[in-house]
């Protein structure tokens, strides 16, 4: 069996470790999260890593370097899902980091660093609303406030880090430090079509998106639907409609991505004017700079409506992460992964999407590799990766890896003193 096939494999049986019997649901500190962390730690401990799980829930794995104790090249992505997933999405990352340890322990290769694998528990935050919690326990920037945030059966997350098994206080045992890390590296599903598009297998990624997110209410007054004319009606969910089309078409305007994922009417009678609509506001862009001007676009739109409609219009943030730059030597290392491939000029996409390096970058530099998928589909049971791409993916993985240690080696290197008597040019 090739290292690909075995990938893919494991993929299927992590696919089969659901909360429900239809489709693929995995949630931070459920049983399922801690069979698929189980069973990643013994994939981590067959490909030669020494593996634990630290007191935030991350599945762990270490390879150490040319002597004991060395600084570490991060490995990974996350193992949670969002509800009705697919099987690639933060999965194959992981497996293929494991994969690649595994084949430089095969190999005998001693790397100047170590290499370390994380599987994160939370980068979805599909049960607790907040996501990167795993990666931001490691990176240090875990908020206290967090303790407080419940799920859908009033479960706090102190209370569901108790039920797995974890000790709440001890928390900070799983926030790294600096000064032990070379960098990060994370191969994912482009979760976009532009590869596709492009007839290309892999893709350098340049930036992560700014991503912000809002609760938004449209308040106005309900009333009998029969009874209530036109020119008396405060129709909130009129006016949460005519804002969510001036959103799409902000977005476009401004070239960055607005989406309305949920909107609700309340009181919600068939015979009855909505007099409240809550919905949701995800705004993304390259660059922070142009996510916030279409955000304040937006919110004057917002208020245009309510007035003219007699509305009260809110928003409140939910969730915030800035843009993400990826370290340009790392960027470097990974295109010289896939030139390995054969691919002499590797594409470079900044994703849409948000990973845990979002978070990582607060520890140490970041650089990620994208994996083409059909279609651009992700966060659906129809995710779809070629095997031929996971095992180009594979080996320009493991070759990215190889071109930091070379680079590593080199700027370790002291300066050769000049020759005496040699000229200054």
């Amino acid at each position: 069996m090739s290292d690909a096939d075995l990938i893919m494999d494991r993929c299927d049986e992590l696919n089969a470790i659901s909360s429900r019997p239809d489709v693929l649901e995995r949630v931070h500190l459920s049983p399922e999260h801690a069979a698929a962390s189980a069973l990643v730690g013994e994939w981590m401990t067959a490909a030669g890593l020494h593996s634990w799980q630290d007191p935030a829930g991350n599945r762990c794995g270490r390879l150490e370097g040319e002597s004991d104790g060395l600084p570490a090249l991060l490995l990974g992505s996350h193992i949670d899902t969002v509800p009705d997933a697919g099987r690639y999405d933060g999965m194959l990352g992981v497996l293929l980091a494991i994969a690649v340890a595994a084949r430089i322990a095969r190999r005998g290769i001693r790397l100047p660093f170590a290499l370390e694998v994380v599987a994160f528990s939370d980068e979805e935050g599909t049960r607790f609303g907040n996501a990167l919690t795993g990666s931001r326990a490691l990176a240090g920037t875990w908020d206290p406030a967090w303790w407080d945030l419940a799920d859908a059966d009033g479960i706090t997350l102190a209370e569901a880090f108790v039920d797995y098994g974890l000790d709440p206080a001890r928390l900070p045992g799983a926030f790294r430090r600096p000064e032990n890390y070379v960098g990060y590296l994370e191969a994912h599903i482009e979760q976009g079509p532009y590869l596709e598009d492009a007839d290309r297998r892999l893709a350098v990624v340049t930036s992560i998106a700014g991503a912000r997110r809002f609760a938004l209410t449209m308040t106005g007054s309900a009333g009998h639907a029969g009874g209530t004319p036109y020119d008396r009606r405060r129709d909130a969910l009129v006016g949460a409609s005519e804002l969510v089309v001036e959103i799409e078409r902000l977005s476009k305007q401004h070239r960055v991505i607005g989406t309305v994922g949920r909107l609700q009417a309340f009181p919600g009678g068939v015979n009855v004017i909505p007099g409240r609509v809550e919905f949701s506001l995800d705004l993304r862009a390259e660059f922070d700079e142009a996510r916030d001007g279409s955000l304040a676009a937006i919110t004057a739109a917002a208020r245009e409506i309510a007035d003219r409609r007699g509305l009260v219009f809110e928003a409140r943030e939910i969730y915030r992460a800035d843009a993400v730059r990826c370290d340009e030597r790392l960027q470097r290392a990974i295109e010289a992964g896939i030139r390995a491939t054969g691919d002499q000029q590797p594409l470079r996409l900044w994703s849409r999407a948000g990973h845990d390096g979002v978070a990582v970058v607060e520890l140490t530099p970041i650089a990620m590799l994208f994996i083409r998928c059909r279609g651009g589909v992700s966060h659906h049971p129809d995710e779809h990766v070629k095997r031929a791409d996971v095992a180009a993916a594979l080996d320009a993985f493991e070759a990215a890896v190889l071109a930091v240690a070379e680079r590593h080696r080199a700027a370790a290197e002291p300066e050769r003193a000049e020759p005496a008597g040699a000229e200054r040019a």
